[in-house]
């Protein structure tokens, strides 16, 4: 093997040694030392922290296999079915960096556990759910307790694991596992729903959440940010005002609630240009790895929900196939998704977060052409399933790439807030990626050809992204991207703007 420097070697096997030192899973043998393992507690934490985000994602899954049953169960349409996804990224997106502040000054650990606790009562209410307005008052309270757990599990997790290798491997693992949970909440989803009821897809969360609440106290301190008591409400009124009315009009395809969104997301950045503690700094948004990293991470989880949503479709109302096979179609290709967490990590080691990003975009994309030419022969499966092989692990690379992207060259007291914006921009992308691509597709009489022309708009836009990004990270004054300096060395990387 081509012989590389520490910082490099570092990158290159980090997430590797992730399996041996957290799960005892025996990784590859490199000629490198080993950087330090994770200790018992750190372990406990970690299975904590992760496995809160873990749940999550498994549940995003379950309901997006399981949603025909979920609208037909309490008499929610078909043209209502992307609600039950819009409900809970609504207030995901809008509330994430209001949330990922109130941690900052009123205590991490105290957020985590208020946001396990609404879990619970929302995952109750919806599996108790006898009618649309519950179902949905459930996904938005499932929603918010996302953008409430999400910043503070993360801020938990970076200020337990200082910069450098501990962190890094940390966050790949958890990467891994967001991945992972994809894939078995698409297996247990079909399981669930078939076997039992799609109320089973609510309930698993409660036994999780609560144990989660039980050992919490026990194992994470709180921490808050110091030398900070007051917060920005101008702003944070502002940005979730306008996040939510933006999100709202694209769904509702309404004029005037975007209007009244746009005014005021320029408010909030006049605010946070004048305000002495601000919200989120916007000068940090001038950063080149910021911009275009949030930029893929836009189209990232705008296109491939959607192009999930839109198959997930197909497969009930035109194959006819049951919840179980459905989750199966999904499920198994998801291992794809799942070693693609864990092996990323070399890739932008060895070739930059710019490539990986722009290749991984790019596979992506491609794979999804092939569904454009879907046929209603269930002998398209034999074309479906490779493809959502393929296209799995160009996501999941393409997330772990942007990722990296967004959170580089940044001191540490703006990582909490580089994090928010990442999770803002993937909740935002989910939220309106399915009404826009389902509105495409409603243009056409027929659904299979409705379908066809909403994936290709999807095709269309991710490859001309790719273009996009690919210039808009290129190196600037002879340097490498920021985003490949900091998955090869330990220190942050330098200002590329």
């Amino acid at each position: 093997m081509k012989q590389l420097d520490g910082c490099h070697k570092v990158a290159t096997c980090r997430l590797l040694l992730d399996l041996e030192a957290v799960m005892g899973i025996p990784s590859l043998a490199i000629d490198t030392p080993a950087p330090p393992r994770f200790g018992g507690r750190q372990q406990l934490i970690l299975f904590v922290l992760l496995g809160a985000g873990f749940m999550l994602s498994v549940d995003f899954s379950i309901l997006n296999v399981a949603l025909p049953e979920v609208g037909a169960g309490v008499g929610l349409g078909r043209t209502g079915l992307p609600w039950i996804t819009s409900a809970y990224a609504l207030p995901a997106a809008g509330f994430t960096l209001l949330c990922g502040r109130m941690a900052d000054l009123f205590g991490r650990r105290k957020l985590f556990m208020s946001a396990m606790a609404l879990l619970v009562g929302a995952s109750l209410l919806g599996g108790f759910a006898t009618n649309p307005e519950m179902l949905l008052t459930a996904r938005v309270l499932q929603g918010l307790a996302t953008a409430m757990t999400i910043p503070a599990a993360m801020s938990l997790l970076t200020t337990m694991f200082p910069e450098g290798p501990m962190r890094a491997r940390a966050l790949g693992l958890n990467g891994a596992l967001l991945s992972g949970g994809f894939t078995v909440g698409a297996l247990v989803g079909g399981t669930l729903v078939g076997l039992l009821s799609w109320r089973a897809a609510f309930f698993i969360n409660v036994p999780v959440a609560v144990a989660i609440l039980l050992v919490t106290p026990f194992l994470i301190d709180e921490s808050r940010l110091p030398g900070r008591s007051k917060l920005d409400l101008p702003g944070a009124v502002t940005v979730t005002g306008g996040l939510l009315m933006v999100i709202y009009a694209v769904i509702e395809k309404s004029i005037p609630p975007a209007v009244v969104g746009v005014l005021l997301l320029a408010a909030f950045w006049m605010i946070e240009l004048r305000s002495p503690a601000p919200l989120a700094s916007v000068r940090i948004l001038r950063r080149p790895t910021v911009k275009w990293g949030n930029y893929a991470g836009l189209v990232i989880f705008t296109m491939e929900p959607a192009m999930i949503f839109l198959t997930t479709i197909y497969l009930h109302n035109v194959l006819k196939l049951s919840p179980l096979t459905t989750g199966l179609i999904f499920g198994v290709p998801g291992l794809a998704a799942v070693a693609a967490g864990v092996i990323a990590g070399r890739f932008i080691g060895r070739f930059g977060s710019r490539r990986v990003l722009t290749v991984g975009l790019s596979v992506q994309g491609l794979a999804t052409l092939p569904l454009v030419f879907m046929s209603a022969d269930p002998m398209a499966l034999a074309i479906l399933i490779p493809a959502l092989f393929i296209g799995f692990f160009g996501h999941v690379t393409c997330i772990v790439a942007y990722t990296v992207t967004g959170t580089s060259g940044l001191p540490d007291e703006e990582q909490g807030l580089a994090t928010g914006l990442t999770s803002m921009t993937q909740q935002v992308a989910i939220t309106v990626g399915i009404p826009v691509l389902s509105t495409v597709a409603a243009t056409q009489s027929v659904e299979l050809t409705g379908i066809h022309l909403a994936l290709s708009v999807n095709v269309v836009v991710t490859l001309a992204s790719v273009i996009f990004i690919w210039y808009g990270l290129r190196p600037r004054d002879g340097h490498r991207t920021a985003a490949r300096v900091t998955a090869a060395s330990n220190q942050p990387a330098e200002d590329i703007s």
